[in-house]
């Protein structure tokens, strides 16, 4: 009996899809570089909660950080869902793919100067409504940060572009060069000797992304063989789609990059080191969420686009729902084993120099009610790749404004009920609503009729 259920499960095993196998490689390989990665943000995180606590200065660098990145990564993470099926259909023809990323580089560079001179004359307009009621010791330090971590947003351009590139080409590098940053900042904290100096998260900060861009060039020149030299003109043919796509996501992009924003903007009213606390728990549930959604997501996207440029929308959205379904159960589990094992960590990690046993206490209260949103984050990540895929931009525009709304509805409610907490739970709700909308989407919608059909 035992030996026939064994060979049964051989049997289906061996029968799975080459798709589904090439997507489980794929995401165990983006796994271990996202695991190593977050391993060594997360000594950056220790690092600096040793070095500065729970404090303004912390305070100031997570505000500076957002304003800086918020507009740049709004867009690029739009941009590298059009671009990996774009470069995946010019696998092929090299003279139409450089034209089109050197004309990307040029206007990225371009768009990420405009941005920071924006940010550096429209400060003093920006600062009150940002800051809420932060010491204004604690407003001018980040004043400081904005204008040091100019290159940030400058080169986030370039990154996104370098980093799509090996995506399209299957080459997961650009996940792991992702914890270049954490070990610039890492260094440069644990070599300061002035626990209230900024000057170490912005120096290094800036130069982990400087060598972030240009080790990423490098390796995407190798993967594809293009040189792509930056090019101010708009000659490709693909700028028209591309910009109307780009238009219509970067709607629900914006609004789903308030989240964070809006979160601190929250956090701020509480008074000095709410945002901090706020940082530290975001940090820790942004590594459980890049464990899974960035590999499975990284994984997928340029797979499903080459099953869709094969015609095959059946299969592409049955992959993706029995995948969809995989990682919300891993998501369910590894929420489960966060909450229990949270107290731990938290102190093992951070808790050590102006870090104290109340800011370990008040972190994990956060961090347990963020865990609300893995499931559904896992969940959700698979079928928002397969929507890109088939250009639905649409759709994903308004579930992205539907799970905004009823995110901040939530926290509006839920923060009069439970104070702080009431942020991160009105996050699990949000992100619980925009999963069951793409879900709903998925399975209802129409399917185009696939010209070929192969073997599940």
């Amino acid at each position: 009996m035992l030996t026939a259920t064994v060979q049964s499960l051989r049997e289906r095993l061996l029968g799975v899809h080459q798709d589904h196998k090439r997507i489980a490689r794929s995401a165990f390989v983006l796994l271990l570089f996202v695991l190593a990665g977050k391993l060594i943000g997360a000594s950056k995180e220790m690092a600096i909660a040793y070095r500065y606590g729970v404090s303004g200065t912390v305070d100031a660098y997570q505000l500076a950080l957002t304003i800086v990145t918020w507009l740049p990564a709004t867009i690029t993470n739009q941009l590298s869902v059009l671009l990996v099926p774009a470069l995946v259909a010019l696998r092929n023809d090299k003279t139409r793919q450089n034209q089109l990323l050197s004309e990307l580089e040029g206007a990225g560079l371009a768009i990420g100067i405009v941005v920071s001179l924006m940010l550096y004359f429209f400060w003093p307009h920006m600062v009150g409504f940002f800051s809420g009621t932060l010491s204004e010791a604690t407003r001018e330090m980040c004043r400081q940060m904005v204008v040091g971590m100019t290159p940030v947003g400058v080169l986030a351009f370039t990154i996104c572009i370098s980093a799509a590139r090996l995506q399209a080409s299957e080459k997961h590098i650009n996940t792991l060069l992702e914890c270049v940053p954490a070990i610039a900042l890492l260094v440069f904290v644990l070599g300061a000797r002035d626990n209230s100096s900024s000057m170490p998260l912005i120096v290094g900060t800036t130069i982990g992304i400087v060598i972030q861009a240009l080790w990423l060039r490098i390796l995407a020149k190798r993967a594809d063989g293009v040189r792509a030299l930056p090019r101010l003109s708009v000659r490709a043919p693909h700028w028209p789609g591309m910009t109307r796509s780009l238009g219509m996501l970067l709607i629900g992009s914006v609004v789903a990059n308030l989240w964070l924003p809006v979160d601190q903007y929250f956090m701020a009213h509480m008074g000095d080191g709410a945002i901090a606390t706020l940082g530290y728990a975001n940090r820790l549930l942004s590594l459980l969420v890049s464990m899974g959604a960035i590999a499975i997501s990284r994984a997928t996207l340029p797979i499903l686009s080459e099953i869709l440029h094969r015609g095959d929308h059946a299969r592409a959205r049955s992959t993706a729902r029995k995948w969809s379904f995989v990682m919300l159960g891993v998501g369910t589990a590894g929420a489960a084993l966060a909450y229990v094992l949270a107290p731990f960590a938290i102190k093992l990690l951070f808790q050590k120099g102006a870090f104290t046993s109340e800011d370990t206490i008040a972190v994990t209260s956060l961090f347990r009610c963020g865990l609300s949103q893995i499931p559904f984050s896992f969940g959700m990540c698979v079928l928002i790749q397969s929507f890109a895929s088939e250009a639905r931009y649409r759709a994903i525009t308004v579930i992205s404004v539907l799970g905004f709304a009823t995110k901040l509805a939530a926290t509006a409610v839920l923060i009069r009920f439970f104070g702080a907490q009431g942020v991160l739970l009105g996050t699990g709700v949000g992100a619980a609503s925009v999963f069951i909308c793409y879900f709903f989407l998925t399975n209802f919608a129409p399917v185009p009729a696939a010209p070929r059909s192969d073997s599940a």
